[in-house]
């Protein structure tokens, strides 16, 4: 039975556990706004960090964000400021670093910090995590903010599906926050559509991992190229790389990643509510299919398009938010396909998608890292 497995509760409980994660930053509004007003108007630059999905985060909110208090964001991984903190920071540099993890005590994620402390001049902390008993969540200091997401986003199996979209969204929240109160609409749309847009869909999903694939690519454009890359990671993992899966924008794809398109490929178009930039993503998928026979394409979209031809994807999944909608928040809602994919596929390879590293290559919590700092 899927109830039986986290990673399905995990999945499907994410449209009440973001409703939870805005009441927690409501009530804190006060306080955040307090702390932001000390670093922003002294131009801290905002660095978005983390490792693996928790970096992915910041992949997709770097492009989105640009109306928000975080304008102008930067996302840099963990793992790469651990190994050359002097290439990004300085004696001069104001850095705010905002801090993702889900359990906070990878060693990246604790290295960082103090990477970035001996490096840079001046530094402030946002951290946004899922465990409250992690190292994270217990460091103090009059430059740290710490936000602790509700418990449920503590993922208790391998990969992160509610640990993921709850950062990703509390940071958005926080962004917006001289205006918090006014974005409880979007929250709650967000929550609605998505939780429509699993029940209608879960079956059709779930056919698709029915079939006989060994590869996956999944493109997006601005900000749903950072989903797709997370997109990428979930169906990757949760087959213990039985499936080999990558990601791409739509018009980087042209230039020689496309190479991988094969007979047994599944590919995923996330497509932008944007037309200016849809009209690239239509005209790849156009060339895609008369020029290569796959296994399936799956597009999603938040309204199916018009221009697009009834015959080019097996499956439109329409997550159903409307035009307009802000894509700091929307993007997240497209996440909860690549989830079921990994899910039902790792079931279809006959593995448990709690624990699905059967060659033991990945865990929970990185294990094996050496800091040199």
């Amino acid at each position: 039975m899927t109830q039986n497995y986290h990673t399905y509760t995990e999945i499907l409980q994410q449209p009440v556990v973001w409703k939870k994660a805005f009441q927690a930053v409501l009530g804190r509004k006060n306080q955040i706004k307090s702390f932001l007003d000390k670093y922003i108007p002294e131009g801290y630059e905002i660095i978005l960090t983390g490792a693996g999905t928790s970096a992915y985060i910041g992949d997709a909110l770097e492009p989105a964000l640009y109306n928000t208090l975080f304008k102008g964001a930067r996302s840099l991984a963990t793992t790469d400021i651990i190994t050359a903190p002097e290439q990004y920071f300085g004696p001069d540099s104001k850095v705010l670093l905002v801090s993702f993890a889900r359990s906070g005590n990878s060693p990246e994620s604790v290295g960082a910090i103090h990477a970035v402390e001996k490096t840079a001049g001046n530094v402030a902390h946002i951290f946004i995590t899922c465990n409250a008993e992690g190292e994270l969540a217990k460091m103090k200091g009059g430059n740290i903010l710490c936000l602790l997401l509700p418990p449920e986003t503590n993922d208790l199996s391998l990969a992160m599906t509610s640990s993921y979209s709850t950062m990703l969204l509390t940071c958005s929240l926080i962004a917006n926050i001289d205006h918090i109160e006014e974005e409880q609409a979007h929250i709650d749309v967000l929550s609605l559509c998505v939780e429509n847009a699993m029940k209608k869909y879960e079956a059709a999903i779930k056919e698709i991992t029915s079939r006989k694939f060994s590869r996956a690519v999944f493109l997006g454009s601005g900000p749903l190229k950072g989903v797709a890359e997370e997109s990428r990671l979930k169906l990757q993992e949760l087959t213990d790389g039985a499936i080999m899966c990558a990601f791409d924008s739509f018009l980087g794809f042209r230039h020689g990643p496309k190479a991988i398109v094969k007979q047994d490929t599944l590919m995923v178009y996330i497509l932008s509510p944007d037309p200016k930039v849809l009209r690239y993503e239509l005209d790849l998928i156009k060339q895609v299919n008369s020029n290569n026979k796959v296994v399936a394409s799956v597009v999603v979209c938040q309204q199916k398009p018009a221009e697009l031809p009834a015959d080019s994807c097996h499956l439109c999944v329409e997550t159903g938010l409307p035009q307009g909608f802000p894509a700091y928040y929307g993007c997240v809602s497209n996440i909860f396909v690549a989830q079921l994919l990994g899910f039902y596929k790792s079931i279809d390879c006959g593995l448990c998608p709690d624990t699905p590293s059967v060659s033991g290559n990945i865990s929970r919590v990185v294990e094996g890292v050496i800091l040199y700092i």
